[in-house]
């Protein structure tokens, strides 16, 4: 008995076995549209029978141009060592039936040279105008919360004073590098002007000369709905703080990491754990423990979206709305080199004067490129299906914004297409799709939910929900989970404390007693 499972056994793992040509299509699909050109230059460099189509003026019409006659098998070049005279037959054809297309004393027309610098030009258009800076990405964050027009003014004057590095701080004008480009504008100077942590009582101050009059208990309010959004720990004045902005309630050694947060931070370089044991009576290992969770924390939040980190988003599909109000999917990219399979390597194949280790050496690498095609082609056929899945979903997150965005699984998308789960994942994978709304990533689309009164909310909703009342609540006496279930309640979403505190954790929002605690 045990020798069958063993051998069913190896049965199955022989079976879940990939082929090269089954890894490089998963592969090809997993690929980011720069990748993929990048992949597509480097294969013109290294396979021989790779060559560069010229455009042409039919190249670039909107009607797809027509395929040469023959027999339809002839146009997929399948090339297998086992499958002997049938390649020869089939490179045949090929050869014949593209004779024309593949002519290469063939020669651009002027026409055709502008058409493609005109391609190139609108591919350009699909690129990220400018890097998106930390301040963009956090502005964009409000457009989820319930401010009125004064709050978000406030929130806004806030950010405009959070630093490369993520922190709150404004330009220290009596530093010399400063007063000296007030003097000369086109002065550069020659370090980073030095900037200070400002008080609640300056910024108001700050904010009067630009808008009007306002509380310090405004700013801070303003300054706490700064720290709630992401990344973890913008906003904060000092390193401490940073630093426990983005310690959660699932944070291991939760208490013991923000009292050595608040206590103890200038011991840790220094390997003082002896004092720290004796503060605070953990032991030395948990201690340990604490510190790596410490140095996991991000240090400066806002580093990510220094421009020199900033990589360009290049879209690999475009969705449009006709004037039927349904939705286009279109691939953008046209501008990949368009590469073939040089009839010249065909015909060395097929000659009988070539020598059998050239004609394996050839049939390896038209093998190769061949494969290469079919995965591309393959993974054009998938982003299509795979993009009108998800648009089909999420209409009205596209037509009314990310609040009204459905919970959606990647099974889901997965059982309507007719593929398997991971290839949805590879698929949406690093993909970045222009929609009416922007360019987002794919990933954007996906998200779980619970059910409510019959259907079923994303968890997007509910944080945003938890955003807009937290953000609303009197600082001075913040609403507790059992509060937080009763508004919910409230607002149509009969939910539990304990997925209040999910939800709350999830969005990264302090109990009511730290929330408390920091507006004093």
């Amino acid at each position: 008995m045990s020798s069958i499972n063993m051998s069913l056994g190896q049965s199955m793992r022989q079976e879940q076995k990939l082929s090269p040509r089954m890894y490089q299509s998963m592969e090809v699909l997993q690929m980011p549209i720069m990748d993929l050109n990048e992949r597509l230059n480097q294969e013109l460099e290294e396979n021989p029978v790779l060559e560069l189509a010229e455009p042409t003026v039919d190249e670039f019409d909107p009607i797809e141009p027509e395929e040469p006659t023959g027999d339809p098998g002839a146009k997929e070049l399948v090339v297998d060592a086992e499958s002997g005279e049938t390649d020869f037959d089939r490179l045949d054809a090929l050869s014949r039936d593209w004779d024309d297309v593949f002519d290469e004393e063939h020669r651009r027309s002027r026409n055709g040279i502008d058409e493609e610098g005109d391609r190139k030009h609108d591919a350009m258009q699909n690129m990220a105008s400018r890097p998106e800076s930390l301040q963009d990405y956090l502005n964009d964050q409000l457009s989820y919360l319930d401010l009125d027009d004064r709050q978000s003014r406030i929130v806004k004057f806030i950010i405009t004073n959070i630093d490369e590095s993520g922190f709150l701080s404004v330009i220290d004008e009596s530093d010399p590098e400063y007063l000296k480009m007030l003097g000369d504008r086109q002065y550069e100077p020659e370090r980073a002007v030095r900037r200070r942590v400002p008080s609640l009582e300056e910024l108001a101050g700050n904010f009067c000369q630009l808008d009007e009059e306002v509380t310090t208990d405004e700013i801070e309010e303003a300054l706490f709905t700064v720290q709630q959004l992401d990344p973890p720990g913008v906003g904060a004045r000092d390193l401490r703080e940073c630093l426990l902005l983005q310690v959660t309630a699932d944070t291991p050694h939760r208490d013991l990491v923000r009292r050595m947060i608040e206590d103890h931070l200038g011991d840790i370089p220094h390997n003082r754990l002896p004092a720290i044991e004796r503060a605070t009576g953990a032991s030395i290992p948990v201690i340990k423990e604490a510190i790596e969770v410490i140095r996991r924390l991000n240090p400066k939040p806002g580093a990510t979206f220094a421009p020199d980190n900033i990589p360009y988003v290049v879209p690999d599909l475009e969705v449009t709305r006709d004037d039927n109000g349904e939705y286009q999917i279109k691939l953008l990219d046209d501008w990949l080199p368009n590469v073939y399979i040089s009839p010249r390597y065909i015909e060395l194949l097929k000659d009988k004067d070539t020598t059998p280790e050239m004609k394996e050496y050839l049939r390896k690498k038209i093998q190769s490129a061949t494969w290469l095609q079919e995965s591309i082609e393959q993974r054009r056929n998938t982003l299509q299906k795979v993009t009108r899945a998800i648009i089909e979903h999420q209409k009205a997150f596209l037509e009314k914004g990310p609040e009204y965005v459905q919970p959606l699984k990647m099974q889901q998308i997965a059982d309507q297409v007719g593929v398997h789960v991971t290839t949805v994942s590879r698929a949406v994978d690093d993909k970045w799709v222009q929609t009416p709304r922007g360019i987002m990533p794919l990933k954007r689309f996906f998200g779980g939910g619970k059910t409510v009164g019959g259907e079923e909310v994303a968890y997007e909703v509910m944080k945003q929900k938890l955003l807009e009342i937290i953000g609303a609540e009197d600082k001075s006496n913040p609403l507790s989970d059992e509060d937080l279930v009763d508004r919910m309640n409230e607002l149509g979403y009969p939910v539990k404390r304990r997925t209040i505190t999910k939800y709350r954790q999830i969005a990264n929002i302090p109990s009511s007693r730290e929330r408390k605690e920091w507006a004093k």
